[in-house]
């Protein structure tokens, strides 16, 4: 019996993956979680035990999942994100923890151009109305000559950032490392979180969350942004506080929020989900066959380097 390599995540467990399948070739056991699924804990901790690699995606990590993970020596991410992960546990235990970075970047950047264009145009709104025998007109906006909040400059911002200064619109953008892009400064230029969100006509997160946890919008913040704007999450839901996000909605502060990330996955509470200035994806943003290739090719990888290290 070779070693063990649990694999989680819900795009390669609904259906082999080649790359999956050439850690079997290479001598490893290959053990999935429910297909298509998000795994639970209970789950988890059943399947963990023995397995000295992990190819996991966003479903949550509990620190008692490790506790039953004897033998893991590393954890793959297929993306970048490791806020479902219980770091400081896993540093705890020696369990090396390796991310597949810029390998979705692209796919989340043009679905987060999807989602301001589905916003600025009311395309969910005409697509539904249509569909139910009415023909909502509802007059929309341009993106050319609007300005567009950033935060986050990393592998997704930063193509964000090209797109919509490539469709003629103007960019502020936060982020603590302020990269050069190489972007024309009649174009893009860096500033305060505060600065943008009073500024900007579309906000676009591609950040983690703040280390303390905390929301990085809170109520405060969404009173000052600018009235009718249209907020875009594909980064972690977390980043907004819900509460205050609803309330932004109702009093139209907030023209829409377009999402591809929920605290529950699928959310059970629809109170966000199904309110009529939302569009929401199934947290699908990386979910392309490009980025999925790319992704699960690093990832293997990643796990490969370590097992054999």
């Amino acid at each position: 019996m070779g070693q063990r390599i649990l694999v989680t995540p819900r795009s390669l467990t609904a259906e082999p993956h080649p790359e999956v399948e050439r850690l079997r070739q290479l001598g490893f056991d290959i053990v999935y979680s429910t297909a298509g699924a998000m795994p639970t804990e209970q789950e988890l901790i059943t399947l963990v035990p023995d397995c000295v690699g992990w190819l996991a995606g966003v479903e949550p990590v509990t620190p008692r999942i490790i506790a039953a993970a004897d033998k893991l020596k590393v954890i793959s991410r297929n993306g970048v994100g490791v806020d479902n992960l219980p770091i400081e546990t896993l540093n705890e235990r020696g369990v090396q923890v390796m991310i597949a970075e810029g390998a979705n970047a692209m796919g989340v950047a043009e679905l987060t151009i999807g989602l301001m264009f589905s916003a600025l145009r009311s395309i969910p709104l005409a697509d539904a109305g249509i569909k139910a025998g009415g023909w909502p007109r509802v007059r929309g906006l341009e993106i050319r000559g609007r300005t567009i909040g950033i935060i986050g400059c990393g592998a997704i911002g930063r193509e964000v950032a090209r797109m919509v200064i490539a469709l003629g619109a103007k960019v502020l953008a936060f982020d603590p490392m302020r990269p050069n892009l190489d972007l024309p400064s009649a174009s893009f230029a860096y500033a305060e979180v505060d600065e943008i969100i009073a500024a900007a006509d579309v906000l676009t997160l591609h950040c983690p969350l703040p280390r303390d946890g905390s929301a990085l919008l809170t109520a405060e913040r969404l009173a000052n942004s600018r009235p009718g704007q249209v907020i875009v999450n594909t980064a972690r839901s977390k980043l907004i506080e819900e509460a205050a996000l609803l309330d932004a909605l109702d009093d139209g502060r907030i023209s829409t929020y377009a999402t591809d990330v929920f605290d529950e996955e699928p959310p059970t509470s629809l109170a966000l989900a199904s309110h009529p200035r939302v569009i929401a994806t199934s947290h699908i943003g990386g979910f392309t066959a490009e980025s999925v290739e790319r992704a699960t090719r690093i990832a293997a990888d990643n796990l490969l380097a370590a097992l054999r290290a």
